[in-house]
């Protein structure tokens, strides 16, 4: 009879230190220990102080090794929100817009302090303590190279090339401004020609940035002929400096 209550209590001890492999423990300790109290369940079950101790201690060692060592977690990435490089946790400008150029800290940087973000900084160079517009620039901005085929307002390809950035950077980051886009001619022809020349030009240099997304209804217009001339009339260098497209924050 002992021989059988031995043996009961063996299976019992088995049984329920197998339960303890099935159930989600915090540690394998406090899986062991559970099986230590469940072994000593089962000695108690044979009615002897020994059988106690001995199912105590097996069921211990069952439970260690059927619980085995506590799965380590391995954390995952942190996340970066704005996809700056920057993780959330030390990013103090968690919403810097996609491609800009951040600092450490995620931050865009301000290489001239006029207090607009290099990443839309038309004028990246200005002189200290200026007072800009939001494109960053003193003055408006003369699109150098922004040229047209003689006697039109057809854009060359050179000039495509030059507004396309243009055209992004208003898209991406200037979409709240209004921009005025004016156009200047040289002084040959006559000044309702030139008049008429500087306003088409203007013109088709809007509608290749509305082509490239930009907002129509941002984009404003003024042709000046030749009257608003920035160099000498009289020589070849300064007509060319004369016949241009200047870009400005319209107030």
């Amino acid at each position: 009879m002992g021989f059988y209550k031995k043996f009961t209590g063996v299976i019992i001890a088995s049984m329920m230190a197998i339960g303890c492999a099935t159930v989600e423990t915090e540690s394998w300790q406090n899986c062991a220990i559970g099986g230590a109290l469940l072994g000593g369940a089962a000695g108690a079950f044979v009615e002897g102080a020994t059988e106690v101790g001995v199912g105590a201690v097996a069921g211990g060692t069952i439970g260690r090794l059927l619980c085995g060592k506590e799965t380590e977690v391995v954390p995952g990435p942190e996340p970066d929100t704005d996809n700056d490089g920057v993780v959330d946790s030390r990013d103090e400008c968690p919403n810097t817009p996609a491609g800009a150029v951040v600092d450490s800290k995620g931050c865009t940087s301000d290489t001239d302090g006029d207090g607009v973000a290099d990443y839309k900084d038309q004028c990246p160079d200005s002189v200290p303590g200026a007072k800009v517009n939001a494109l960053g620039c003193v003055d408006a901005l003369v699109l150098d190279g922004v040229n047209f085929h003689t006697a039109s307002a057809e854009l060359t390809d050179s000039a495509k090339a030059i507004l396309l950035p243009i055209a992004m950077a208003h898209h991406k980051h200037h979409g709240d401004v209004n921009l005025l886009i004016t156009g200047h001619t040289d002084s040959r022809g006559t000044v309702p020609y030139n008049q008429d020349l500087s306003e088409r030009r203007a013109a088709s240099v809007r509608a290749f940035l509305v082509s490239h997304g930009c907002d129509a209804s941002k984009l404003f217009i003024e042709g000046y002929g030749e009257t608003q001339p920035i160099a000498d009339n009289n020589t070849k260098e300064g007509r060319a400096k004369n016949r241009r497209v200047e870009l400005s924050e319209k107030k």
